[in-house]
């Protein structure tokens, strides 16, 4: 039965009438106009912060597009029992904010590890290639040779701040490995993910330029298997194959970093108890590793042996604010991403408002005078937030007015995904479903086993030092020249140092050897579009 235009209108005015979540205060236009000149007072009375960034407390929400931002601000609202569309996350307190362009050099929709690169790095490159040039090629170990570029978190290093990495996936990842890893390939790992080739021809696996490259002080995620050897039983889980170490050189690279830090109060631990008991007062050093990949996701996280991202944050802060002259710290919510991947809405929104959580506890714990913090996604994903849903209603649940065909469909759906379904031609009937459950995969329109990003720019919200500079939309690869500006780390000292003459920036960058490459051949492009069917 198809919905005629005097139904629908009929239907409409039935909603309007019948159901509001809306408060009576709000039906009062000087309810309105009260907020927003309170709203418009409170920007009028800004000052800029001009300060040099001490310290640079950077958030990454991977995958977190800007509809994953708006739903999970909803979603934290109704976990409060309040209606969610009003609710103020932490993140939309900041009272500067711009847009980030997320393509890389070879695709129009980019991956974590060219996106981080970009942001991280200063440099657009190729999709799955991390810390290299756009002249790399992807998977081919030769070509990532002199084109290595580096990170604001070594420019940190480099200025004699302390620096870390906290992230809900393993430390090996894409968005973590960009701060200290030079790869032609995302993938590898560990050496054993490598392919025999790229060995032979000298190129470093990810876990091990982990140790080698960058002095980082405090390394909290997962990732477990890629630092022993192969068949080494996990402390966790024993008896789970799965979980054993991986590496085929015999290192054993969580040994390796105890022994680089002798004489140091350096701290290896894999659980929340012994992460509980590190004093941060006196620890110089901290490797955290609580799972063998990547950590649990945060609805499904055992408090007793795993802590929250909020609580990761604290103590990284902790350790790295003793330094008198700053620090660098990287916070990644990197399941996000992988929750959409999957299909799964619930899953990223409470990814998502676990960050927010991690982002207030990072600004209660540092001073907006001398902090610059940055939340910022690095893609986004096919999610659309759609249907006519009241006011109020669960941003997991389905739109009041059905489709043509006569059956419901959830608020929150997917372009493509694992959730595409069909039965003689028909949608599945999700009326006596449960959508609002951490396992349901909503519905999508094109059937792929793992849902695509999305090619959309994407949030880049900035309070303290320097933070106007974040306004306005901007190539991905600005924000690391901006922060470093900020900061005065890398090669741009002007702000530090009073100069008004322009730098020849570029030619500063001696260790980042980016030679410029031919164009890419079809075999090359071929490689990354493969690469991209797999999750990332």
């Amino acid at each position: 039965m198809e919905l005629t235009r005097a139904t629908v209108s009929a239907v409409f005015l039935l909603l309007a009438f019948g159901s509001s979540n809306a408060k009576v205060e709000e039906e009062n236009p000087e309810f309105w106009r009260s907020q927003a000149q309170k709203t418009l007072q409170s920007v009028l009375d800004r000052k800029l912060n001009t300060n040099v960034a001490k310290n640079i407390l950077f958030f990454l929400g991977d995958g977190m597009g800007i509809t994953t931002y708006t739903a999970a601000r909803i979603l934290k609202g109704q976990l409060q029992n309040q209606n969610g569309e009003e609710t103020v996350m932490t993140m939309d307190t900041f009272p500067n904010v711009g847009l980030a362009k997320t393509y890389s050099v070879d695709f129009q929709i980019a991956d974590s590890a060219a996106t981080a690169t970009a942001y991280l790095c200063g440099v657009k490159t190729n999709l799955n290639t991390i810390g290299v040039s756009a002249a790399a090629r992807n998977g081919v170990c030769k070509s990532q040779k002199g084109r290595e570029v580096t990170s604001i978190l070594k420019w940190a290093k480099d200025a004699g701040k302390s620096v870390g990495i906290v992230t809900t996936t393993r430390v090996q990842h894409a968005t973590p490995a960009a701060t200290y890893a030079h790869t032609a390939s995302r993938k590898w790992y560990s050496d054993a993910d490598m392919p025999d080739g790229a060995r032979r021809d000298g190129c470093t696996d990810i876990a091990a330029q982990l140790l080698q490259n960058t002095d980082i002080d405090v390394i909290i995620g997962g990732g477990r298997k890629y630092m022993t050897p192969k068949g080494t039983k996990d402390p966790e889980y024993p008896l789970d194959f799965s979980s054993r170490g991986k590496r085929k050189d015999g290192r054993n690279l969580i040994d390796e970093w105890q022994s680089m830090k002798a004489g140091k109060v350096a701290h290896y631990v894999w659980n929340k108890t012994d992460f509980t008991a590190v004093d941060p007062e006196t620890t110089d050093y901290l490797m955290a590793l609580f799972e063998p990949g990547d950590l649990r996701f945060d609805v499904e996280r055992d408090p007793s042996m795993d802590p929250s991202i909020a609580e990761t944050t604290e103590k990284a802060i902790r350790i790295l604010q003793k330094n008198p002259k700053g620090f660098f710290l990287l916070v990644e919510g990197g399941r996000i991403d992988q929750a959409h991947h999957a299909g799964r809405a619930s899953m990223a929104l409470h990814e998502a408002v676990a960050l927010d959580y991690a982002v207030a506890k990072g600004l209660e714990l540092t001073n907006e005078q001398e902090t610059l913090t940055i939340v910022m996604a690095d893609h986004s994903h096919p999610v659309t937030f759609n249907g006519y849903p009241f006011r109020g209603q669960s941003i997991l649940g389905k739109s009041p007015l059905w489709a043509k065909d006569m059956l419901p469909y959830t608020t929150l759906m997917y372009g493509n995904g694992p959730g595409h379904k069909t039965a003689n031609g028909r949608r599945p009937d999700i009326r006596d479903v449960d959508t609002k459950t951490k396992d349901y995969i909503q519905l999508s329109a094109v059937p792929v086993d793992s849902t695509t990003h999305s090619g959309e720019d994407v949030a880049v919200l900035a309070r303290g030092p320097m933070a106007h500079l974040f306004q306005g939309v901007h190539e991905q690869n600005y924000i690391a020249h901006a922060m470093a500006y900020a900061a005065c780390v890398g090669a741009d000292l002007r702000h530090c140092q009073g100069q008004t003459e322009a730098h020849t920036v570029h030619t500063t960058f001696a260790n980042d050897r980016s030679g410029a490459g031919a164009a890419f051949g079809s075999a090359a492009l071929l490689s990354s579009l493969l690469s991209v069917l797999v999750l990332m």
